[in-house]
């Protein structure tokens, strides 16, 4: 079939709301594919019956992607064509399909990717902030050791953060985010493309307080990056940078985990540390 080679894996965008937010090529796709591999099949049954689509689905969800990843590279191997994709936006952003892809690539079989609707771009786009360099965190951790670390690299991230949020979780998180020591200016995406779309700008103390007491809907969080950073280089000494260097490597630590935890802890850029243990190891 031109332009859809047999043994392909098409891994399609679909609307993150409105309907009308897929590409001609997606459907073109859908339409020529022998089985699309959806994270839930009764809401991609909803899509395909929309744009008049007729073709087999099966479930592709966290829980059985492991497991159904050999099914759909055998039948990638006998020549079939399969579209994956997630109940909004990209597949494979915080959605099933990574497993699918390696193991489809291990097999040396051909990966293709339809793009089209993203939350991430939306929203960064939207947002007001810096766009030159951004960094998407997917779903900050429930809960424990976890969620500490992720709100430490998020209070240490010079570009600008993007993330997905729960409405029961998020004003949780924002307030952990403040009591965090991140106070920047952010936005606060709900709803996006669809009918009741809403995006709060602003302060992130300010944001806290405009949510509402019941939040509901799909949320999209945008932080500005962490810009106070020193302009001339680190302030802390190349000694202790290279003392507590040594320390780490010597109880197990590699090279490169030492280096990103002291720019972490002194609010560094890890060439800066490099630059500094260098310093001391050619003295």
């Amino acid at each position: 079939m031109p332009g859809f080679p047999a043994g392909a894996l098409f891994l399609v965008a679909t609307p993150i709301g409105n309907l009308g937010d897929i590409t001609l090529r997606a459907l073109q796709v859908l339409r020529a594919v022998d089985i699309v591999a959806a994270e839930d099949t009764r809401h991609t049954a909803r899509l395909l019956a929309h744009y008049g689509i007729s073709v087999p689905t099966t479930s592709l969800h966290e829980h059985n992607e492991a497991a159904k990843a050999a099914s759909l590279v055998r039948r990638l191997q006998a020549g079939g064509r399969i579209a994956v994709v997630s109940d909004a936006g990209t597949p494979g952003i915080s959605d099933p399909g990574f497993r699918v892809v390696r193991a489809a690539l291990e097999a040396g079989c051909r990966v293709e990717a339809i793009p089209g609707p993203s939350a991430v771009v939306a929203a960064l786009v939207s947002s007001g902030l810096p766009t030159d360099a951004f960094v998407f965190m997917g779903f900050p951790p429930a809960r424990g050791s976890a969620r500490a670390a992720w709100f430490d690299r998020l209070r240490h991230e010079e570009r600008t953060v993007v993330f997905f949020e729960a409405p029961h979780r998020v004003r949780r998180t924002l307030e952990q985010a403040l009591e965090a020591g991140i106070s920047r200016e952010g936005a606060l995406c709900r709803e996006l493309t669809k009918v009741h779309e809403e995006t709060l700008r602003g302060p992130l103390a300010e944001l806290v307080t405009r949510l509402p007491a019941r939040p509901i809907g799909e949320f999209t969080v945008v932080l500005a990056g962490d810009r106070n950073l020193p302009p001339d280089g680190p302030a802390v000494p190349p000694d202790r940078l290279y003392g507590e260097f040594c320390q780490m490597t010597e109880n197990g630590a590699s090279r490169r985990d030492a280096i990103t935890t002291l720019a972490r802890r002194y609010k560094l850029r890890s060439r800066e540390v490099y630059a500094a243990i260098e310093q001391m190891r050619d003295s």
